[in-house]
């Protein structure tokens, strides 16, 4: 069984040592341990530190793409060359290598085909109160989206199995982290969670600028996602909204008129329209939305085909 070492880069040539120099070179289940650093478009030596450091795969961008494009160009490489398991962590030494042994344990047990690294964020000295809030109120979300109980949504320290890498699709620019768990959820891949610590602060996050970027940034990913895997369900509670809310008009006239308080009481009848109209389109383009669902999923289970033909069983 041969696992990649996946290192997203930009501009990490004073930390990068420490994240290689800390990588496991033998795991119990695993045969080789292969380390791919993507360089994301740097402009300082980061490849000419991981070439120093014995680094044989490097994957480069001439431009900075983002962490997404990084992640799936890394997941191309490695599987072309192999790869049964896929960690990704990251360039700065947030995550502690020495623990990759226990990310991949319960792949390689086959108990799960994608494990997140669980930060434990309420622990972490230099998140704010507010922050550790956040983080727990995203990983809520996200857990609710995909189904899933799920304490640290948005850990970049995680492990995944070839076959959970074939079943995958990343379409978001930002981050992938929680596309691919709504993905997950939706096609009934098992994920676990395993306790990790994490290094003492080293920089500021590259991916975004504040905490209110970040947020806006992966609210937008789970309600993309959502609404590609699971549009009727969402477009149902808005229909229902809007059909409880059309009756309130409706109920308000025929209460008036029976008291005959004088009056047509247009208004109600117009607004209770309205809102019926509202509710019934709502439900139409959850109808529309849902077909389109299932043209991806029969499109998606062909380029899981052709992933195979490409990666090989």
């Amino acid at each position: 069984m041969k696992l990649f070492v996946q290192i997203p880069c930009l501009n990490e040539e004073q930390t990068l040592p420490a994240v290689l120099e800390s990588i496991p070179t033998s795991i119990d289940g695993i045969d080789e341990v292969e380390v791919l650093v993507i360089d994301d478009g740097s402009t300082d030596r980061t490849v000419e530190v991981a070439r120093a450091h014995g680094v044989r795969h490097v994957v480069r961008h001439t431009a900075n793409m983002g962490l997404a494009r990084s992640f799936r160009d890394g997941v191309d490489y490695a599987l072309l060359h192999g790869a049964d398991i896929v960690v990704n962590t990251d360039g700065d030494n947030q995550y502690p290598q020495a623990q990759i042994a226990e990310l991949v344990r319960p792949i390689v047990e086959g108990r799960a085909e994608i494990v997140i690294g669980d930060r434990q964020t309420r622990t972490i000295e230099h998140f704010s109160g507010f922050k550790k809030a956040m983080q727990r109120l995203g990983s809520w979300v996200a857990g609710r989206a995909a189904g899933l109980d799920l304490p640290d949504a948005a850990s970049g320290f995680r492990a995944y199995s070839k076959y959970s890498l074939i079943r995958l699709n990343i379409v978001t620019r930002f981050s992938y982290c929680m596309e691919t768990i709504v993905q997950a959820g939706y096609k009934r891949l098992a994920i676990e969670s395993v306790p990790i610590t994490t290094n003492p602060k080293t920089r500021e996050s590259r991916l975004f600028d504040n905490i209110w970027q970040h947020m806006f940034q992966s609210g937008s990913a789970i309600a993309r996602v959502y609404l590609m895997y699971r549009p009727m369900a969402l477009f149902a509670w808005v229909s229902a909204v809007f059909g409880v809310a059309g009756l309130v008009p409706f109920v308000r006239y025929l209460v008036l008129m029976l008291a005959d308080s004088g009056g047509n009481h247009l208004q109600s009848l117009i607004l209770g329209v309205v809102l019926v109209i509202s509710a019934l389109l709502s439900i139409t383009i959850g109808v529309v939305a849902d077909l389109t669902r299932l043209n991806r999923t029969l499109a998606e289970e062909q380029l899981d085909l052709q992933k195979l033909a490409r990666y090989g069983d």
